[in-house]
């Protein structure tokens, strides 16, 4: 097994109140629906585990699901840090931050988002598997980026 990792950052105006963005944001049921190959949120408190669909990737495949510890500061900041279960090994998992803040146009939103997988897999293959894992990323964050502005009717 070999761990690979993809990392992403962003930032936009968004014409929207901090409120509205923070709800939609924080909503695990809604998350799904915003978000392209996120099949569901699960919370448990500051537990949230997030399973995605299935996703080719050189010969193999992969169902990544994994539990993230989210630390809230209400319309502020979402921190999540990759916290799986007590005995309990999860191959997938993601680290990163959101940030708002109010602008005189509506609400900075600032994302920062590392992922990673293990896959059974040379390590000599990262650069492929990188690569699609940044393509998956970025199409993700696009359709996400579009869903949510149109959720918050700021398209």
């Amino acid at each position: 097994m070999s761990r690979f990792s993809a990392a992403t950052t962003s930032e936009a105006v968004v014409a929207a109140d901090r409120s509205v963005l923070w709800a939609a944001l924080t909503d695990p049921d809604l998350l799904p629906r915003l978000t392209p190959f996120l099949e569901s949120v699960t919370a448990d408190g500051d537990h949230w585990c997030w399973q995605l669909t299935r996703f080719p990737v050189l010969g193999t495949s992969v169902v990544p699901a994994f539990t993230e510890r989210m630390s809230l500061t209400p319309e502020e900041r979402i921190e999540f840090t990759h916290d799986p279960p007590a005995g309990k090994r999860e191959p997938a998992g993601a680290e990163g931050r959101y940030l708002l803040e109010d602008t005189p146009e509506g609400t900075r939103l600032a994302i920062r988002l590392e992922v990673h997988v293990e896959l059974p897999l040379s390590r000599f293959a990262a650069p492929a598997v990188n690569s699609v894992m940044k393509g998956v990323m970025a199409t993700m964050g696009r359709r996400f980026s579009a869903n949510l502005l149109a959720h918050v009717g700021a398209a």
